[in-house]
């Protein structure tokens, strides 16, 4: 080893400051055959940390360490092969240990500032400016368009998750790196995409459908700039309200198709005493409104027709008839009425939204 040619170093070349110290250790344990102590290790690991720092490949660190043991492989009387070995593999183990121990902590630090700006985003929080620029980092031109999808699954997912991953795999996949922001907040599935590629969207939305096994995702509209996306997150969400409310069934919502529904409720008062004036006498039939809200509720959702609303309830066609002779008696109004069907229908869409009668309004 003695007769190595300091050329065989070059393989550390630049990286010497993270190789301080390295010959002394090397020739001590020649010398006295001991073990670093705790003071040399914790010396090993903060140089591993300041490499990871500074960016620099652990592989071409470990190949620097090998290059440096070599060229300073101690010289003069025979040395302990075992000790400096030994020596030489405790410090490159110290080393990568604070080389990892500094990644971790920069994933952390970029998992912690991801989650920040996602935050950040979908609430409106943070200066206007400031976050278009940080949302540049994740590849958002907050100036432009951009439209939200919110998926619901059976389950809380988080980042990580192998439902998010299967469903990213799958849109960058198909649509590469297309300025698309894909995450989750509050356990469900967010996808950010700019307002004209609508085709994004609907993707996400067949792929989260998928991988939640049968959840339900809602489509904001898009709206412009860094409000914009507060705004279509908004729309979803509350689009998925609505559905748990009203039992809406359907795999994918769009807020556009559902705007009838806000309008309704925008004068809260006003809905709740038409359905009070409208419904309330319900509360007179054996059993209570509910069972008599329920044979509104489906005679509605099956276009009125009868025979379908009675096998929907799993009861016969005239039983279901006599239910209906039942709500005209109580409430003076005819469900078979046009007249009449117009304000049932609307007092029965505002009892569901109000969650009435479970309430009291």
């Amino acid at each position: 080893m003695a007769g190595r040619d300091v050329s065989e170093g070059r393989g550390a070349a630049g990286h010497e400051a993270y190789l301080e110290g390295y010959a002394d250790i090397l020739a001590h344990a020649s010398a006295t055959g001991r073990r670093l102590s705790r003071d040399e290790l914790a010396s090993r690991r903060a140089l591993g940390e300041q490499a990871a720092e500074a960016g620099i490949g652990l592989r071409a660190l470990v190949g620097a360490h090998m290059a440096a043991t070599r060229v300073h492989w101690p010289t003069g009387s025979e040395p302990i092969v075992d000790d400096v070995l030994a020596v030489a593999a405790q410090a490159l183990d110290a080393f990568a240990e604070g080389y990892e121990r500094a990644q971790r902590l920069a994933v952390r630090q970029e998992e912690a500032a991801r989650r920040e700006f996602i935050d950040d985003l979908l609430y409106g929080r943070s200066d206007l400016g400031r976050l278009a620029q940080r949302a540049e980092r994740y590849g958002l031109r907050l100036s432009y368009e951009h439209a939200v999808a919110v998926a619901r699954g059976p389950a809380a997912y988080e980042e990580g998750d192998s439902v998010l991953r299967e469903v990213e795999r799958a849109l960058r996949g198909r649509f590469g790196d297309r300025s698309i922001l894909l995450t989750t907040k509050d356990g469900r599935l967010v996808c950010v995409a700019p307002g004209d590629q609508d085709d994004v969207l609907v993707y996400f939305a067949k792929q989260a459908f998928a991988a939640t096994g049968g959840g339900q995702v809602a489509l904001g509209r898009p709206h412009t700039g860094p409000a914009g996306v507060v705004q279509s997150y908004e729309e979803a969400l509350n689009a998925l309200d609505l559905a748990k409310r009203l039992e809406l069934d359907d795999p994918v919502l769009r807020s556009a198709d559902l705007l009838v529904y806000p309008v309704l409720t925008r004068d809260r008062q006003a809905m709740a005493d038409l359905v009070q004036n409208t419904l309330g006498p319900l509360r007179q039939a054996r059993g209570g409104a509910q069972p008599l809200l329920d044979t509104l509720t489906a005679y509605f959702d099956s276009g009125c027709v009868s025979a379908e609303a009675a096998r929907r309830l799993s009861l016969s066609v005239r039983a279901f008839t006599y239910r209906l002779e039942r709500i005209h008696k109580l409430t003076g109004a005819d469900p078979s009425d046009p007249v009449h069907r117009y304000t049932l229908q609307t007092a029965v869409i505002g009892a569901r939204l109000l969650d009435w009668p479970t309430k009291t309004l």
